[in-house]
């Protein structure tokens, strides 16, 4: 597993990276800086649709700004066993590459950053800053995290984060999300972002034959003929259920993307914050 130090060195080199070139950070917001027209996204606010370009277009447009009060940015790592897999690398480490990706961009854009990790209750917590010293501890605490026969509770994780952050903040949720939790509360009251840490062999396995399989959350043993047809009800079963998950992010507003453990974690969050997704 890559230690955190890699984690960090290459994270770090992007974010700043980007800012020599005169980059904006990922982060945008509702200031007075404009920036672009882009079409409109579901979730988009309303009320930044430039109604003059729409109505020559035919299609829906929103004015982007750069976001000049200061952001309070908080990263949730949803740290069920679940995350202890992978066939490029474990899906916790690019739990891991999110965290760090978002806080060096959130602490160069000169906003606070913290952090914390759930599983069945509160584990970590982060307070935030502006230092990059924050950053690193996040990602360390994500990596050191024992995770396997723990699960994640997303509905009481969400109460929890909504009774205990008070000041309207940037909140962006980091797991495997194979439940659905209910965010309309939390979306209404913060910012919500959700990324979607997968491996493609997880979403769309080959068939196996007989075997065991080993439950990373409970440890139980399941044991089976793992077939073309069970493998093709499988792959069935998780496409219904991310379907329902993006609706459900849909419905509450709530930006989203997935991020598999061989894919460009950079260019996925760029594509998500810069609303290309």
């Amino acid at each position: 597993m890559k230690n955190s130090r890699h984690i960090l060195l290459k994270a770090r080199r992007q974010i700043i990276g980007d800012r020599i070139g005169n980059n904006p950070s990922m982060f945008r917001g509702e200031g007075f800086d404009f920036i672009e027209l882009r079409e409109y996204i579901s979730g988009d606010d309303t009320r930044h649709i430039d109604w003059n370009v729409t109505a020559k277009t035919g299609r829906p447009f929103v004015k982007v700004f750069r976001e000049e009060r200061e952001l309070n940015v908080l990263s949730v790592g949803l740290l069920g066993g679940g995350l202890h897999f992978g066939s490029e690398k474990f899906k916790i480490q690019s739990v891991a590459e999110a965290v760090a990706l978002i806080g060096y961009s959130a602490v160069a854009n000169g906003d606070m950053y913290g952090h914390c990790n759930y599983s069945e209750t509160l584990r970590d917590e982060i307070r935030p800053s502006k230092k990059r010293f924050s950053v690193q501890q996040s990602v360390e605490s994500v990596l050191n995290a024992e995770i396997l026969h723990r699960r994640i509770d997303l509905n009481h994780t969400v109460k929890e984060l909504y009774r205990r952050i008070k000041r309207r903040s940037l909140i962006v949720l980091i797991g495997d999300f194979f439940e659905i939790p209910d965010l309309r509360v939390l979306a209404r009251k913060h910012e919500v972002v959700a990324i979607v840490v997968r491996d493609r062999a997880e979403e769309t396995p080959s068939p196996m034959g007989f075997t065991a399989l080993i439950d990373p959350e409970s440890g139980a043993v399941l044991e089976g003929d793992f077939g073309e047809r069970s493998i093709k009800r499988y792959r069935e079963r998780v496409r219904a259920h991310d379907s329902a998950l993006f609706e459900m992010f849909r419905t509450s507003g709530v930006r989203a993307t997935k991020l598999y453990t061989d894919a460009n974690a950079i260019v996925t969050l760029r594509r998500l914050f810069e609303g290309r997704v």
